[in-house]
């Protein structure tokens, strides 16, 4: 067979220097290069990857794993993922602006900081970094009772930010009571009372490591300081770890847990919180509806479904299977949030179009701490804020207040 050569329209030549310059990689930035890593993740899962590079396993593992075999953590998750959005068409999205109201006051956009445990665990700074990062987002933080920085540091870290504060009953009531008084001091003036704790669950990623408070080194450790020495630079010449309201502890996690926490606790104790507590309460841990129905009965300002990321009772419910369920049941007698598998700004939407206020959101901040400090922090509030005003253009929402059912449904 002859091949038939025929002489091209467009010959090669040599490309001049301005062409090729062009397509070469740029000069070298000369930004830090945590800087570049954070400003090159395109996503949380990115995020994630940095965090794991960074922070040694049992670290790593404590905000990563869940409880026995984590199918509620895979569950939480998977959910999100059968969301199917039903976008309108034809409608001006030019603005969509995120900002929405939480109990009676304005935020940027419906995300919460979530409470979490041993926070300067991740990063030396820990929750004053949090805190800084949520008051330039303009979003709410909510500083654990099982936190390593006092409320007044936290507040004197973020003094333009609005600072919740999060409550374990303890066994005993003068230490809560002393708790919530200098939270309350600090300037502190909403309350979520976490209510899924009777009894420590079983993380047994953490069994498997050992892990303590403050975290020891095993011999399989030292291979992971020689591995991440920036991380254990920082802890190392950093105030030691410790709880700032929890003392005299167990070293380990689950008898920290089961020595302080009061499994007795019922609704008459909320009442008693309520009486010195003078500002607004959530409940945090709804799994059930008629718990929530009970709630709002005894009226509490907001309920945060949630199976506490997974952490305490494996197989339990799927919050965002549960949320439509508690909306309807609640009505407006009470706000509901949702707690669990967020990991976009496309995940805060779809909660938000099926009733939820605002989502709490933990282990993605911990990640952008693990993975950056403050700057990490920052990166990962940027990144759903972006996420979710792509996710209202492409719905057709004009704004946070236009979500509603009839835009999504569970697949």
């Amino acid at each position: 067979m002859k091949v038939i050569e025929h002489e091209s329209d467009d010959p090669r030549r040599l490309p001049r220097w301005r062409e090729l310059r062009a397509v070469l990689p740029a000069r070298p930035h000369l930004l830090p290069s945590r800087e570049r890593r954070l400003a090159a993740a395109a996503d949380l899962g990115d995020i994630r990857r940095l965090a794991r590079r960074r922070a040694p396993r049992v670290v790593f593992d404590y905000v990563d794993g869940a409880a026995e075999s984590e199918l509620s953590l895979a569950r939480s998750v998977e959910a999100f993922a059968r969301v199917e959005f039903r976008p309108r068409v034809l409608r001006d999205v030019a603005e969509a602006p995120t900002g929405t109201e939480l109990l009676g006051r304005r935020v940027a956009m419906p995300v919460v900081l979530a409470p979490t445990g041993f926070t300067r665990m991740m990063h030396r700074e820990g929750e004053r970094a949090v805190a800084r990062a949520a008051a330039r987002a303009g979003v709410p933080y909510t500083l654990s009772t099982m936190g390593t920085t006092s409320a007044r540091d936290v507040t004197g870290a973020a003094p333009s930010g609005w600072n919740w504060f999060q409550l374990y009953v303890v066994r005993d009531r003068g230490r809560s009571r002393e708790t919530l008084d200098a939270a309350r001091e600090a300037g502190m003036d909403v309350l979520v009372v976490t209510v899924d704790v009777p009894v420590a669950g079983a993380r047994l990623r953490d069994v498997r490591h050992g892990m303590t408070m403050p975290p020891s080194l095993r011999w399989r450790g030292v291979l992971q300081a020689a591995l991440r020495p920036a991380w254990w630079f920082d802890f190392l010449t950093s105030e030691p770890l410790s709880f700032a309201t929890v003392e005299g502890a167990p070293d380990d996690l689950a008898g920290i847990t089961n020595l302080m926490f009061d499994p007795t606790v019922t609704l008459r104790d909320l009442e008693w919180v309520r009486s010195v507590w003078p500002g607004p309460l959530l409940v945090k841990g709804v799994q059930r509806i008629d718990d929530a129905k009970d709630l709002a009965t005894a009226g509490v300002d907001g309920l945060v479904v949630s199976n506490h990321g997974g952490r305490q009772l494996d197989r339990a419910a799927t919050p965002l299977e549960l949320l439509p369920g508690v909306v309807d049941a609640v009505g407006d007698r009470t706000e509901v949030f949702l707690d669990g598998g967020v990991r976009s700004g496309a995940d805060v939407a779809a909660a938000v179009a099926l009733g939820a206020r605002a989502c709490f959101v933990g282990r993605a901040y911990l990640y952008g701490l693990m993975a950056g400090g403050e700057a990490g922090v920052d990166r990962v509030l940027s990144l759903l804020r972006a996420e979710l005003v792509r996710t209202l253009r492409l719905l057709g929402a004009g704004g946070v207040g236009d979500l509603g059912p009839d835009l999504v449904r569970l697949r």
